[in-house]
C-alpha cells in the first residue's frame, strides 16, 4: 500500500501535474496546509487511489469532469478550500465512492438527478456552498446513504414524500436554505433518523403528528420557519433519546405540552418567538438534564418558576418578553441552586420586588472557580448541533450562533424591580454583560461592581439611582459600553481608562453630573456639593418631592445663587442701593415699634 501523508504542515504551492506518475498511490493525506492552484487532472487517472484528502487549503478552480476516471475512489475530502464551478455529473457514477466531503467552498448549481446512480454513497457533505435548485428525488432512494448535509445553500422547493425511501438515513441537515412546503408525514417512516435539522427555511403548515413515530430521534430543529398550529402533545415524551427540541421562531399557538416524561434526555428546549400562552408546564421538572431553556418572546402568563431551582444542570434561562409577574428569589429555601447558570434573561416582563440577592449568591458559574480555567468550548452537541441565543448589547439584539462556555450575562431590564442594587453582585467576577435598566431601583451604585473584572457592558439607565459614580469603576478595563442615563446621579464623572471613551449619552438626564465628556465643568465651590447632594437625595416619597421634584429645586437653587452674586457685585461697586436700604431699615423700625407679644390688629 502506497500512502503519502504530508498533512498539517505549512506546505504551500500547487500539487504539480507530475502526480500522474504515482501509479501505486492509494491514499493521499495533504489536508491542513497552504496548498494552492487547481486540482491537477492527472490525479483522477491514478488507477489505485482510494482516498484523497486535500481539505483545509487554498485550492481553487473546479472539480473537473475527469473525476469520472477515478474508478477506485472511495472517499474525497476537499472541504474548506476555494473550489468553484458545478458538481461534475461523473462523480455520481463512480462505482465505489462512499464519502464526498466538499463543504465550505464556492461550488454552485444544482445537485443533478444523476445522484441516483451513486449506489455506494454513504455520506454527502456539501454544506456552506452556493448550491441551488431542488433536492433531487433520487437522493432518497440511495440504499446506503446515512448522512445528507446540504445546509447553508440556496436549495429550494419541497421535501417530497419520497423521503420514505431513505431507509438508511440517519442525519438530515438542510438548514439555512429556501425549502418550502409542508413537512411530509412520510418522514415518520425513516426509522433510523437521529437528526432532523430543517431550521431557517420557509416551511409552512403544521408539525405532522406522525413525526413522533421517529423513535430514535435525538435532534429536532425546525426553528425559524413559518410553521403554525399547536405543538403536538406527543413531543414531550415521544423519544427516549431526544436531546434537542428547537421549535423557536415560528407561529405556534396554544400552550406548551405538559407531557415531559420522567427520565427524558432533553438538554435543549427552545420555543422562543412564537405565540404560546398560558402557564409553564409543571412537567418541566422532569427535564433533569436540561441545560438550555429559551421561552422568550411569547405570551406566557405566570409567576417565576421557583421549582426550576431543582434543574441543577441549567446554564441558559431565557424568559424575556412574556407576561411573567410577581417577585423572584429572596424566598426561604435552603440548598444551592442555579449554580451552573451562565445566561439569565428575564427582561421585558412585570417582575416586582427586590432583585434576587439569594440567586446572585449562588451563581457559581459567573464566579472565578476551577471550571473557569478549563479550555473554552461551545455549548451543544459537538459538531452535530450547537446552541445559540439572542442577547442585547448596546441596545441592539445580537444572535450568538454559538455560545462559548465563558460567556455570561444577566439581563433584568424593563421590569418593576425596586430597592437597591445588592453589593453581592460584585462576586460575579466573570460576568460580561449586566443590564438592570428601566426599573425603579434606588440608592447608590455599589462600588463592589468594580470587582466585575470581565464586565464589557453595564446598563443601569432609567432608574432612580442617586449619589456619585464610584471612582472604582475606572478599574473595569474591559468595559466597552456604559449607560447611566436617566437617573439622579451627582458629582464629577470619574476620569481615565475606559471612562475616557464614553460619550455624553452615557450620562444623559443626570443634571447633577459634571466633568468630561459633559460641557458642564465641576465647580470648585466647597459649599455647593453638600447642598446639591441634599437636594438630589431628597426622599422621593415626600410631599415636597411629589409637588416639585428635584429638578425644580435645582433650578430654584441656581437662580437664588445667581441673584446673590449679582447683588454682591452691585453693593461692591456703587454702595448700598437706596431702595434696598429703605426696605431693610423700614422693616427694622417696624419691628422696634411692635411689641413681641402683640399681634398687628387686623382690618375689619
Amino acid at each position: 500500500m502506497a500512502i503519502i501523508d504530508i498533512s498539517s504542515n505549512d506546505i504551500e504551492g500547487p500539487i504539480t501535474s507530475d502526480i500522474k506518475n504515482a501509479k501505486s498511490l492509494e491514499k493521499l493525506f495533504a489536508g491542513h496546509n497552504r496548498l494552492s492552484g487547481n486540482i491537477p487532472i492527472g490525479i483522477w487517472g491514478l488507477p489505485n487511489v482510494v482516498l484523497i484528502d486535500i481539505s483545509f487549503n487554498d485550492i481553487e478552480g473546479p472539480i473537473t469532469s475527469d473525476i469520472k476516471n477515478a474508478k477506485s475512489l472511495e472517499a474525497l475530502f476537499a472541504g474548506h478550500n476555494r473550489l468553484s464551478g458545478n458538481i461534475p455529473i461523473g462523480i455520481w457514477g463512480l462505482p465505489n465512492v462512499a464519502v464526498i466531503d466538499i463543504p465550505f467552498n464556492d461550488i454552485e448549481g444544482p445537485i443533478t438527478s444523476d445522484i441516483k446512480n451513486a449506489k455506494s454513497l454513504e455520506a454527502l457533505f456539501a454544506g456552506h456552498n452556493r448550491l441551488s435548485g431542488n433536492i433531487p428525488i433520487g437522493i432518497w432512494g440511495l440504499p446506503n446513504v446515512a448522512v445528507i448535509d446540504i445546509s447553508f445553500n440556496d436549495i429550494e422547493g419541497p421535501i417530497t414524500s419520497d423521503i420514505k425511501n431513505a431507509k438508511s438515513l440517519v442525519f438530515l441537515l438542510a438548514g439555512h436554505n429556501r425549502l418550502s412546503g409542508e413537512l411530509p408525514t412520510e418522514i415518520s417512516e425513516v426509522t433510523y433518523l437521529k437528526s432532523i435539522q430543517l431550521n431557517d427555511n420557509r416551511l409552512t403548515g403544521e408539525i405532522p403528528y406522525m413525526i413522533c413515530n421517529v423513535s430514535f430521534l435525538e435532534i429536532l430543529d425546525i426553528s425559524n420557519n413559518s410553521l403554525k398550529g399547536k405543538i403536538p402533545q406527543c413531543l414531550g415524551n415521544f423519544s427516549y433519546y431526544l436531546r434537542v427540541m428547537n421549535l423557536g421562531m415560528n407561529n405556534f399557538q396554544g400552550t406548551i405540552p405538559d407531557t415531559f416524561a420522567k427520565g427524558n434526555k432533553l438538554r435543549t428546549i427552545v420555543f422562543n418567538d412564537n405565540n404560546l400562552k398560558g402557564l409553564l408546564p409543571k412537567s418541566f421538572i422532569n427535564c433533569t438534564n436540561l441545560e438550555v431553556l429559551d421561552l422568550g418572546n411569547n405570551r406566557i402568563n405566570d409567576l417565576f418558576p421557583y421549582w426550576f431551582e431543582a434543574l441543577t444542570n441549567l446554564q441558559v434561562l431565557v424568559l424575556k418578553s412574556n407576561k411573567f409577574h410577581g417577585p423572584i428569589g429572596n424566598h426561604n429555601t435552603s440548598g444551592v441552586f442555579f449554580f451552573k447558570l451562565r445566561i439569565l434573561d428575564l427582561s421585558h416582563n412585570e417582575f416586582t420586588g427586590l432583585l434576587p440577592r439569594n440567586y446572585f449568591e449562588n451563581f457559581n458559574a459567573m464566579m472565578i472557580n476551577d471550571d473557569s480555567r478549563l479550555e473554552p468550548h461551545y455549548m451543544g452537541e459537538s459538531s452535530q448541533y450547537q446552541d445559540s441565543v439572542v442577547v442585547k448589547v448596546k441596545g441592539l439584539e445580537i444572535k450568538l450562533q454559538r455560545i462559548l462556555t465563558i460567556f455570561t450575562t444577566i439581563d433584568l431590564s424593563s421590569n418593576k424591580f425596586q430597592g437597591v442594587i445588592p453589593e453581592v453582585l460584585g462576586r460575579l467576577t466573570i460576568l460580561r454583560l449586566l443590564n438592570l435598566s428601566h426599573n425603579s431601583l434606588t440608592g447608590h451604585i455599589p462600588s463592589s461592581l468594580a470587582k466585575l473584572s470581565a464586565l464589557e457592558s453595564l446598563d443601569l439607565s432609567s432608574n432612580s439611582l442617586i449619589g456619585e459614580i464610584p471612582l472604582q469603576l475606572t478599574d473595569l478595563t474591559f468595559l466597552a459600553m456604559l449607560n447611566l442615563s436617566q437617573n439622579q446621579l451627582i458629582g464629577p464623572i470619574p476620569q481615565g481608562k475606559q471612562f475616557a471613551t464614553f460619550e455624553n449619552n452615557s450620562y444623559d438626564g443626570n443634571l447633577g453630573l459634571c466633568g468630561f465628556p459633559l460641557s458642564i465643568k465641576c465647580s470648585t465651590n466647597k459649599l455647593m456639593p453638600p447642598l446639591l447632594a441634599s437636594i438630589f437625595q431628597e426622599d422621593n416619597n415626600s410631599s415636597f418631592a411629589r409637588g416639585f421634584g428635584w429638578k425644580a429645586v435645582l433650578i430654584g437653587y441656581g437662580c437664588g445663587f445667581l441673584f446673590g452674586l449679582v447683588m454682591g457685585y452691585v453693593v461692591f461697586k456703587i454702595g448700598k442701593p437706596q431702595w434696598l436700604v429703605r426696605i431693610v431699615e423700614g422693616e427694622r423700625n417696624n419691628k422696634k415699634r411692635r411689641p413681641n407679644n402683640q399681634r398687628p390688629r387686623q382690618k375689619k
